[in-house]
């Protein structure tokens, strides 16, 4: 049901979405959907945690594959799996992380963006060196606030995303962390950039 779901979302958008579109897509009865899902709202919030879920798996993932030298790589590497992600995942250009859905997603305290910066902040505590603090936590959030909205510009503009603008919010997030977070790093060995 939650292909189905994904399948409609890139075809006819949320709006059009229905249950009953769903169940014909996914060749179950109504019934079946109703057993799992009391609305069109928990079906596409069911799909985005999964889709949080599998972004979060194929980062750690690529982080498990390979080694990055500076955490300026890392934040790229992050991008580039969003991208991708837009590009091959149904259903994820039509529903982002925070996009139609309620906020409290994966856990009852915190929004999908939330525990995307959390898994960010734990990779720059456990991998840079990052001092913790909460000023690595409100840089965190707000990069990766800021880096989804200009992401989502690049698909509004080219719906492969605009490679100009994909680029632009590359440089915005490692900009505004280094800017916020050098500090942090007072007595760190530098790693690149």
């Amino acid at each position: 049901m939650l292909d189905a779901c994904a399948e409609l979302l890139d075809e006819i958008g949320y709006e059009a979405l229905s249950t009953t579109r769903i169940a014909d897509r996914a060749g179950v009865a109504i019934g079946s959907v109703y057993q799992f899902f009391p609305d069109k709202k928990a079906i596409a919030e069911a799909l985005t945690r999964r889709n949080v879920e599998l972004f979060v798996t194929r980062v750690g993932r690529r982080f498990l594959l390979e080694d990055y030298l500076s955490w300026w790589a890392a934040i790229d590497a992050i991008i580039d799996e969003y991208v991708d992600m837009h590009r091959s995942v149904p259903g994820f250009r039509s529903l982002h992380f925070s996009d139609v859905v309620e906020l409290n997603l994966i856990d009852s305290s915190s929004d999908s963006n939330t525990v995307i910066a959390g898994r960010l902040r734990g990779l720059l505590l456990e991998e840079y060196g990052m001092a913790d603090s909460e000023e690595l936590d409100l840089a965190v959030l707000v990069a990766v606030e800021a880096g989804d909205a200009v992401l989502k510009l690049a698909f509004r503009r080219d719906a492969d995303g605009a490679p100009e603008i994909v680029e632009e919010a590359k440089k915005l997030v490692r900009g505004y962390l280094r800017q916020a977070l050098e500090p942090s790093r007072a007595g760190q060995p530098s790693r690149g950039s």
